[in-house]
């Protein structure tokens, strides 16, 4: 699986449950790109430049040698044919996510929400505004 350096946690065999990883910031990115639907190279890493508001930029390099070790981890997928009828070139490529992908793309969100209320409560970020009250 494709993940950070940090240390994975030990997981008990029988329970068949798929180890805790922390994703590396590309291959994040990349699920939460595609979990909007499917999308081909450039449109993954525009993706990801508007979600990000330009802060995180995925260079070819990187997003191409990502989505290689996720197709082997089977986090995505590449899609048969183009999608929408486009006449595109021939060596442009789709992808999906899978459910494998889905999930590992919900636990990272998850945990991710996690210490981000955990700075809340630490005082690092401003507190939710309620629901009707501007800010």
């Amino acid at each position: 699986m494709v993940t950070s350096t940090a240390k994975r946690k030990a997981v008990d065999p029988e329970e068949g449950a798929p180890p805790e990883v922390v994703l590396t910031p590309a291959v994040f990115h990349i699920l939460l790109a595609l979990a909007d639907g499917e999308s081909h190279g450039y449109g993954i890493m525009q993706d990801i430049d508007r979600i990000t508001d330009g802060d995180m930029r995925l260079g070819p390099g990187t997003l191409y040698r990502s989505i290689q070790r996720m197709l082997v981890d089977e986090l995505i997928e590449e899609l048969a044919i183009s999608l929408h009828d486009e006449a595109d070139d021939d060596r442009r490529r789709y992808y999906r996510l899978t459910r494998k992908g889905l999930a590992v793309a919900r636990r990272e969100a998850q945990r991710l929400a996690n210490l981000v209320e955990a700075a809340r409560h630490r005082d690092l970020l401003a507190p939710r505004p309620r629901r009707g009250v501007k800010p």
